[in-house]
């Protein structure tokens, strides 16, 4: 249970000597085994482009709505079950979502939420003895799973994919949706969304519905842009950005193979199955402007299309760009000027970051440390601890491993110059240059000692730094009191820059725990995700291993035994690089 999460709800913490109870009751109500008094379940109708075509009806296919609750504080919830069952929108499948994948979104809703993300929030993970088949990797080794149910709460799950229902045939796909032509519908699904989750727009333009609908979408692509700018901030990629994974409210939703970056690559992909890396973690923002741009031809003509495309060109990317610069100077400890060179300090940070391999939370974490006292001494130290989150050789060797065989690569190469629409079935050209890089990278690699590495990492980072120092020197010069000013930069530094995220391989750690009947890791993660910017532990984790077991662990990647476990703000160890979601 996440009792903030519950607390929502009205729901009380449990009594002390009661918490047992409390969960049989939860886990009664909450795995949809008893109705709660009032309820009337429903699944949501919607469409979607999936992956850039339109899917045509998908539809809660696992989830199934409850009800609305109004909190004591007069807040209204929509809370669903997701993983209930089959639905009139299962299409091929069961309806049931496992224990893996329901643990994953039960922590990653509400780690974002306490990072300052909007988000829709989980309030339990009920699990059972019933058992699923699902082939994880889709590579013909299924398993037996157990059937799990989350709660998730939010003030709506309706979606961009909502308004998609009345999207006539597509061009493309042949495909159109359920409600096509039904104006009367969409009217009341804009007046019921507006009056009811954008208030102070209904009462600004009450008299005109064109103004309205336009002040309405010009305030869901502010509130997406800031969304993805903060993902931006914190290393998080979603991994389905499809249009039915977009909230009409702005808030993160839908956790499927969603990942938090370690080591910073703008092309980083965290979904498995997204070959072309259409959802690449660099590119969310324009993903995210694209699907606002399938929302706006489907608000048609209730809103027409040169209204709602001039707002988006005019809107979108600047707002954007301006949370992101805001967050970024917060993170960077910027706090009193605002200089038109803090957008290339960043940049070059980023940049500095991506040839070093350094891990995205943990080296922003660090700068907090850093002494705008030009000490020569300071400056080493503060350089041997950001080596320390820079990429190992191991780690390079790993990321940069080839992944063709090379006969294969050959013949691709082949079939590029001598038969390109053949090529273009199997396989693009930017895969093939990804490849051609890996190998280069690789042959580099093995040119390269330990020491040469941590010799160039150590002065790319002094370059970055003597640029940092120069700007913090300014921020000083601004100031009255550089005494308060140093302690305010580190608590804003601390409170924008988390200690702790949901890595991958932290998630697979609680998970194998629960598989083999242990949840109390789970707890002990949630718990530490409830509070991400405390600079101290706070909990009894587990000891670092030996350097011989870490070997063993290394060596034996896939055996869940030997895994190494780490403080929960460690970089991750080499096995977590072999983690795949899909």
């Amino acid at each position: 249970m996440s009792l903030p999460a519950l607390a929502l709800l009205g729901l009380e913490p449990p009594a002390a000597g009661a918490l047992e109870e409390a969960e049989a009751e939860a886990a009664l109500y909450f795995s949809g085994n008893r109705l709660l008094a009032g309820a009337e379940p429903a699944a949501h109708c919607y469409c979607g482009h999936q992956f850039g075509s339109f899917a045509g009806q998908l539809g809660d296919g696992a989830a199934m709505y409850l009800g609305e609750v109004l909190s004591p504080r007069g807040e209204r919830w929509e809370i669903q079950l997701k993983g209930v069952g089959l639905t009139p929108f299962s299409r091929q499948a069961d309806g049931r979502k496992v224990l893996r994948s329901s643990i994953r979104e039960f922590l990653c809703s509400e780690a974002m939420f306490h990072l300052g993300i909007p988000t829709t929030r989980a309030g339990t993970c009920v699990t059972s003895d019933s058992k699923v088949v699902r082939d994880i990797f889709y590579d013909g080794n299924p398993k037996n799973e157990r059937c799990t149910i989350v709660l998730r709460i939010a003030p709506t799950f309706i979606r961009f994919g909502s308004f998609e229902i009345f999207k006539p045939t597509d061009e493309y796909t042949g495909r159109k949706g359920p409600s096509v032509n039904r104006n009367d519908i969409r009217i009341q699904m804009l007046d019921y969304v507006i009056s009811t989750f954008y208030p102070e727009i209904q009462e600004a333009h009450s008299d005109n519905s064109v103004q309205r609908n336009a002040a309405f979408f010009r305030e869901v692509t502010k509130r997406t842009a800031r969304m993805v700018a903060e993902w931006q901030c914190v290393g998080f990629c979603h991994g389905v950005l499809n249009t039915d994974n977009m909230s009409i409210i702005g808030l993160t939703i839908d956790y499927g193979p969603f990942g938090f970056m370690d080591r910073y690559d703008p092309e980083h992909i965290c979904n498995g199955s997204d070959n072309a890396g259409r959802y690449a973690y660099n590119k969310q923002p324009e993903i995210c402007k694209w699907n606002l741009g399938k929302l706006a031809e489907v608000l048609v003509p209730e809103l027409p299309l040169e209204i709602s495309e001039l707002i988006l060109k005019e809107e979108y990317d600047a707002e954007f760009e301006r949370h992101y610069l805001q967050k970024m100077r917060k993170k960077l400890g910027l706090i009193h000027l605002e200089l038109e060179e803090d957008d290339k300090l960043v940049s070059e940070l980023l940049e500095t970051m991506h040839l070093t391999g350094g891990d995205f939370t943990n080296t922003f974490r660090l700068l907090s440390t850093f002494s705008v006292d030009s000490d020569p001494l300071k400056l080493e130290d503060f350089l041997e601890k950001i080596a320390m989150q820079c990429a190992s050789m191991e780690e390079l060797k790993v990321a940069f491993r080839p992944q063709m065989d090379p006969r294969q690569l050959s013949m691709m190469l082949m079939l590029a110059q001598s038969n390109p629409q053949l090529f273009a079935l199997i396989g693009t050209k930017a895969n093939i240059n990804k490849e051609l890089e890996r190998i280069e990278q690789y042959s580099k690699l093995q040119q390269l000692t330990v020491a040469d590495l941590l010799s160039r990492n150590k002065g790319r980072w002094k370059e970055w730094l003597q640029k940092y120092r120069i700007r913090l020197e300014k921020e000083i010069e601004s100031v009255s009191d550089a005494d308060v000013w140093s302690v305010e930069r580190v608590k804003i530094m601390n409170a924008n820059n988390p200690k702790y995220i949901l890595r991958n391989y932290i998630a697979q750690n609680a998970i194998e725990a629960a598989e083999n009947g242990d949840f109390s890791e789970v707890s002990k993660v949630l718990k530490r995700l409830e509070n991400p910017f405390e600079e101290t532990e706070g909990l009894t984790e587990v000891e670092e291993e030996s350097e011989e077991e870490k070997t063993v662990a290394a060596a034996a990647t896939c055996a869940p035994m030997t895994r190494s476990r780490l403080p929960y703000s460690s970089k991750p160890p080499l096995w977590a690089s072999e983690l795949c979601v899909t």
